[in-house]
C-alpha cells in the first residue's frame, strides 16, 4: 500500500473506515445470532422473524434517502458521527425492549442509523483516495462487513452464556461510542488536515479535476436521470438481499440443516465470514491492480464484477451438501464473491460521479438494495414457513440458494447493457 515519496496518511483513514463498518455488522448481525434465544423469550414464528428483519431493511432503506443527501450537504466527518450515534444507541435499546414490537421499534432505529455507514465510507474514500487506489481502499474498508459477521458468532454467544441478551446488547452497541472519539479526532478533509504532506496530498489529487468549494450537490431528479446511477441502483438491488439472507438466516440454516449449536462459538460461521475477508479486499485488488497496469476504470471494475458473479454460480449445488464443512465451503466461496462485487460496485460511484454527488448516489442505489432487502424477507419467510410445515425446510433453502446463484450474473447483463455508449456526467447533465 505505501507508495514512494508520499505519506500513509490516508491509510489510517481507511482503518477508521474499517472499525466504523466492522462495528456497523456486528451490530446487525447479533440478530442473527440470537434468534434461537429471542424466538422463545417473544415466541416468534419464522414469519414474524422476517417481518423484524424486513422492518429494519424498510428503515435501512429510508435512512439512506437522509444520510445519502445530508453527508453530501454536512461533510463525512460530522454525518458519519451522526450516523454512528443513533445507530449506537439503538443497538443498546435493544437490551430494554420487553415485547415484539419494542424489539421491531429497536430495529427500525437501528436501521435508520446504519444507513449513514455506507454513504459516509465511500464519500470519506473518494476524499482521501485516488482513482487507482480507491476499489483496494473500499475493499479494505467493506471488509469490515466481513471481520463484524466474523467476530460476533465467536463473541456473542460467549457474551450470551456469561451474562445474557441484554447485555450483549449493551456491549456491542457501546462500541460506536469508543469509535466516536478516534474519528472525531483523526478525521478532517486532505485539503484542511495538519497531518498529511503536500507529497501525499498531491497524489490523491493527481487523477482528478479540483472542484470548486462552493459547487452544490447535484439533485436526485437529475441523478436519476442518468445512466451511470442505475448501474449503481441494479447493483445493489439484485445482490444486497443476497448478502441479507447470509447475515440473517445462514446461522438458522446451519443450526436446522446440520444441528449446529449456536450457543456456543461457532468456528464454521466465523470461517464462512472469514472467506468475505479475502473476498472483499481480493476484489478490490484485482480491479486497482488491472488499472494500474493500464485499464480504463470501468472495464476493470466490470471484468472483476464479472469474475465474481461466476464465483457465486456454485452455491446452487449446496442442496446436494450432505456435510456441514462441503456446505461451508461452497457458500463460503459465494459470500466472498458477493463481498468483491460489493467493493467494486461501491467504487464504480466514485469513479464515474464528482465527489460532491456521491453520497447522494451511493444513497439512491443503497435505497434500492434496501428495499430488495426489505422485500426479500418475505419470500425467505413464506418459503420457510411453507417447507417448514411440511417436514422439509431444506427444501425451502434449495430455492433461495437458487436464487442467490443467479442474481449476480443477471446484475451483470443488465450493468453491461447500461454501460454501452454511455456519456460522462459532465457530459449528460447541466449543473446549475
Amino acid at each position: 500500500m505505501k507508495q514512494t515519496n508520499t505519506g500513509n496518511y490516508r491509510w489510517v483513514i481507511c482503518g477508521l473506515l474499517f472499525f466504523a463498518t466492522t462495528i456497523n455488522y456486528i451490530d446487525r448481525q447479533i440478530l442473527g445470532l440470537l434468534k434461537p434465544t429471542l424466538e422463545v423469550e417473544f415466541n416468534w414464528s419464522e414469519s414474524d422473524y422476517a417481518n423484524i428483519v424486513m422492518v429494519f431493511a424498510a428503515c435501512y432503506a429510508f435512512g439512506y434517502i437522509i444520510f445519502g443527501s445530508i453527508i453530501d450537504k454536512i461533510g463525512s466527518k460530522l454525518g458519519y458521527a451522526v450516523s454512528i450515534i443513533v445507530w449506537s444507541i439503538a443497538a443498546i435499546w435493544h437490551a430494554f425492549v420487553s415485547s415484539t414490537f419494542g424489539f421491531g421499534a429497536a430495529r427500525a432505529l437501528l436501521g435508520l442509523g446504519e444507513s449513514g455507514n455506507f454513504p459516509a465510507a465511500v464519500k470519506a474514500t473518494a476524499e482521501w483516495f485516488p482513482k487507482k487506489e480507491r476499489a483496494l481502499a473500499t475493499g479494505i474498508f467493506n471488509s469490515g462487513t466481513s471481520i463484524g459477521a466474523v467476530a460476533a458468532p465467536l463473541m456473542v454467544p460467549w457474551l450470551l452464556g456469561s451474562y445474557g441478551w441484554q447485555e450483549a446488547f449493551i456491549i456491542t452497541g457501546a462500541l460506536g461510542f469508543i469509535w466516536l472519539i478516534f474519528w472525531w479526532f483523526l478525521y478532517e478533509l486532505p485539503s484542511r488536515h495538519k497531518k498529511i504532506s503536500q507529497a501525499e496530498y498531491n497524489y490523491i489529487h493527481e487523477d482528478e479535476e479540483v472542484e470548486a468549494v462552493d459547487a452544490k450537490p447535484i439533485k436526485w431528479a437529475v441523478l436519476l436521470k442518468l445512466r451511470q446511477t442505475w448501474v449503481f441502483i441494479v447493483g445493489k438491488l439484485l445482490t444486497d438481499p443476497i448478502w441479507w439472507f447470509f447475515l440473517f438466516w445462514l446461522p438458522s440454516y446451519f443450526a436446522t440443516t446440520f444441528s449446529l449449536d449456536l450457543k456456543k462459538p461457532s468456528l464454521h460461521l466465523a470461517l464462512v465470514y472469514t472467506a468475505t475477508t479475502f473476498g472483499s479486499i481480493g476484489g478490490g485488488y484485482i480491479s486497482s491492480a488491472l488499472i494500474k497496469k493500464g485499464w480504463k476504470p470501468l472495464k476493470a471494475r466490470k471484468t472483476t464484477l464479472l469474475i465474481f458473479a461466476l464465483a457465486v454460480l456454485p452455491i446452487i449445488l449446496a442442496k446436494y451438501a450432505t456435510d456441514i464443512w462441503v456446505a461451508v465451503g461452497i457458500i463460503s466461496l459465494a459470500a466472498a464473491a458477493h463481498q468483491a462485487w460489493s467493493a467494486n460496485i461501491f467504487t464504480i460511484v466514485s469513479d464515474l460521479f464528482p465527489k460532491r454527488a456521491v453520497s447522494s448516489v451511493v444513497g439512491i442505489g443503497g435505497m434500492a438494495g434496501s428495499l430488495g432487502s426489505t422485500l426479500f424477507p418475505l419470500l425467505v419467510g413464506f418459503l420457510l414457513d411453507y417447507y417448514k410445515d411440511r417436514g422439509n425446510i431444506g427444501a425451502g433453502y434449495n430455492v433461495l440458494f437458487v436464487i442467490c446463484g443467479l442474481a449476480y450474473l443477471l446484475a451483470w447483463v443488465i450493468i453491461q447493457m447500461l454501460t454501452k455508449n454511455m456519456k460522462p456526467v459532465e457530459e449528460a447533465i447541466k449543473v446549475e
